[in-house]
């Protein structure tokens, strides 16, 4: 049955790419449905729609702190398919059990990006027992990533760029701008597009990637030398 078997991409991704490289790029959004669940009445549509997907791209928002050892709690919740986010206001209705169910489903993957922050953080509104959760930061080096922040990352597969304008945005605010709700919902997103296309192409030969890490390595150690030159002749 070989005949009827996926064939996978090949493997084009660069290891890295710059921040000038990164800001030539077009901007991507999610542009799919966006629901805000902000009512306890709403959880439970939700939870339906989101338990009958195999896969679902996660992330988390919480208020910024601009102050050294103090920390927020998880404000949103942003669960993605390739069509729909839910965006979960925990600031109203905590950590649903429904929602917490999800993350203990072992026939639902669940993606992110320094997912045990979020997990973390979450379970700290509601406990659950996280099951058959893949953190990018952990896979991406086997396909020759080196970078490993979600823009960068994202950038390497598709070409595009997502917006991180909304960074510093005060997540418990009473109301969510259609920007902010854009925003959020557009990194769920595109965790879940990155494992995606990921997924359909070529992981690299172990060797191979030992290498490439040996040669960054290296390269990032003669950058940090010329800075440092650098750094010295300015004073």
């Amino acid at each position: 049955m070989r005949g009827f078997l996926h064939k996978m991409k090949p493997n084009k991704y660069i290891h890295r790419i710059t921040k000038d490289e990164l800001n030539l790029l077009p901007l991507a959004q999610f542009e799919g449905e966006v629901v805000v669940v902000e009512r306890m009445e709403d959880v439970a549509a939700a939870a339906e729609y989101l338990g009958r997907q195999k896969v679902i791209g996660v992330d988390t928002e919480a208020r910024p702190s601009f102050t050294r050892g103090v920390h927020y709690p998880t404000a949103l919740l942003q669960i993605a398919s390739v069509e729909r986010c839910y965006l979960f206001r925990l600031t109203h209705v905590g950590m649903p059990r429904e929602v917490a169910a999800i993350f203990a489903d072992p026939l639902i993957l669940k993606v992110g990006l320094a997912f045990k922050d979020d997990i973390r953080g979450l379970q700290r509104r509601r406990y659950f027992k996280p099951q058959n959760c893949i953190d990018l930061q952990q896979i991406v080096s086997s396909y020759g990533i080196l970078d490993l922040g979600l823009q960068k990352i994202f950038a390497i597969c598709f070409g595009k760029k997502i917006s991180k304008s909304q960074q510093l945005t005060n997540w418990e605010n009473s109301h969510l701008t259609e920007s902010q709700a854009r925003y959020a919902s557009t990194d769920a997103w595109a965790t879940l597009l990155i494992y995606n296309d990921l997924v359909q192409t070529e992981p690299l030969p172990q060797e191979q990637v030992a290498v490439i890490k040996a040669e960054d390595a290296e390269r990032q150690q003669l950058l940090n030398m010329q800075k440092m030159n650098e750094n010295r002749q300015t004073q």
